[in-house]
């Protein structure tokens, strides 16, 4: 019996100071981790977005729909609304989830996407990556272009073998469009 006693003192005090030890890690971290992410946000908003001088990352228009939160990153030039951006996401990547941020002008066109994170096949769908792939969305109108692959009657040019990674990209962009079309005159209006 003191053998068992012995044994559920020192499994305890091990869960307790290794408990600790990780709320310590977690409080030290946490602001490293969320200073990251905002630089990675910050960055691609200075990809996708046309020339402002506000902070698009601080300037953001909220909506949830079917369970899911968008967020609008709006741009501004001296007051007067520039563009937007959002990120978008598909879950039917050939490697799983992939994520991008698109960036619209004024003007309702694409001026940019930026790949956020994708896990596709090296050598083929990681070409989604690439500028030849990316900069064929560049000036396409959110609102009148197809967004799908053209083998299934879209405006989007797949990548040769990596069909699947392409229209990944297009439904996350078809999604967003979507959306953004749907709130305009609310995005347009954020931070006036």
């Amino acid at each position: 019996m003191k053998d068992i006693i012995r044994l559920i003192l020192v499994l305890t005090c091990v869960s307790v100071v290794a408990g600790l030890m990780l709320s310590v890690t977690n409080k030290v971290t946490a602001t490293p981790i969320a200073i990251a992410a905002r630089k990675t946000t910050v960055d691609a908003l200075s990809v996708v977005l046309p020339a402002f001088d506000n902070q698009p990352d601080q300037n953001v228009f909220k909506v949830t729909e079917a369970d899911k939160e968008w967020q609008f990153y709006v741009a501004r030039k001296s007051g007067v609304y520039a563009g937007a951006a959002f990120i978008a996401s598909s879950a039917n990547g050939y490697g799983g989830e992939i994520r991008l941020m698109i960036g619209i002008t004024d003007d309702g066109a694409i001026k940019a996407i930026q790949i956020l994170e994708q896990r596709e096949t090296p050598g083929l769908g990681t070409k989604i990556t690439n500028d030849k792939f990316k900069n064929q969305f560049a000036g396409k109108d959110v609102a009148a272009t197809t967004w799908a692959v053209t083998k299934d009657g879209g405006q989007v040019d797949a990548i040769t073998g990596a069909t699947i990674s392409s229209r990944a990209v297009a439904e996350a962009i078809r999604s967003g469009a979507a959306m953004y079309t749907k709130h305009l005159e609310a995005i347009k209006a954020q931070g006036q």
